[in-house]
């Protein structure tokens, strides 16, 4: 069965009326192996990046061979948990700046992404995403077995107000959202990557999006989407 194929049947309609938003996904089912795909081309992250940070702080911590420090577990918990902006910009800044972000994502398997100075608008793709929550989520992964972790629990944990998007599709979710409108267009970007059980099936999921008129419609757009990626990895069994 061509899962890329249904997974775009069944978005499209949910584009009809979303005013000429852009929608990308990609899936994983972590048991079986199928993989569901939509979309395409690259979009600001927004917050979403703030797990590339983390990510790239704990690789900086495993090559120095030490544990975080209280400030840094401070600034990984405020970006992921409650998505603080002002932890985020410091902890870009911790890690060694765009550059060095640029290399943590090359260690992770991101090919696609970009970071800017900016952060929030750092560039990437839904497979990119995917392949982060797989180095998170996964056992393949330059990340350490206890820094994939501490990542994870604090995905976990994000505050009531963040926990929507891909957790939509499932239960036991753990994920990151990015939200942000543009100044140039008054349009919104809204993202959501992570990971939900949906019945026996443990799936990745990275929805990205941009062109909404209001934070609501694409947040609505993103866990319409996210149900659908996950109703196209069930269809594969």
């Amino acid at each position: 069965m061509d899962l890329d194929a249904a997974l775009a049947a069944a978005v499209e309609p949910l584009l009809t009326d979303a005013g000429g938003a852009r929608v990308s996904a990609a899936a994983l089912d972590t048991g079986s192996g199928a993989r569901a795909a939509c979309g395409g081309g690259s979009f600001d992250t927004a917050s979403i990046v703030k797990v590339d940070m983390v990510a790239a702080l704990l690789l900086l911590a495993q090559d120095e061979q030490r544990a975080l420090t209280a400030v840094e577990h401070d600034r990984a918990t405020a970006v992921i948990e409650r998505s603080d902006n002002a932890s985020a910009t410091a902890l870009l800044r911790a890690v060694g700046g765009p550059e060095a972000l640029d290399a943590a994502h090359a260690r992770l398997g991101l090919t696609g992404t970009t970071a800017a100075h900016a952060w929030g608008l750092t560039r990437t793709t839904a497979a990119d995403q995917l392949a982060l929550l797989r180095a998170v989520f996964g056992t393949d992964s330059e990340l350490s077995e206890d820094s994939r972790a501490y990542l994870r629990g604090l995905m976990e944990r994000v505050e009531a107000g963040q926990r929507w998007g891909v957790s939509a599709a499932g239960g036991d979710w753990a994920l990151k959202n990015g939200w942000m409108p543009r100044t140039t267009t008054g349009l919104w970007d809204i993202n959501s990557i992570g990971r939900v059980r949906a019945g026996a099936r443990t799936c990745l999921l990275a929805v990205l999006s941009d062109g909404h008129r209001t934070k609501e419609s694409g947040i609505a757009l993103v866990e319409a989407v996210a149900r659908a990626a996950v109703g196209a990895l069930g269809a594969a069994r």
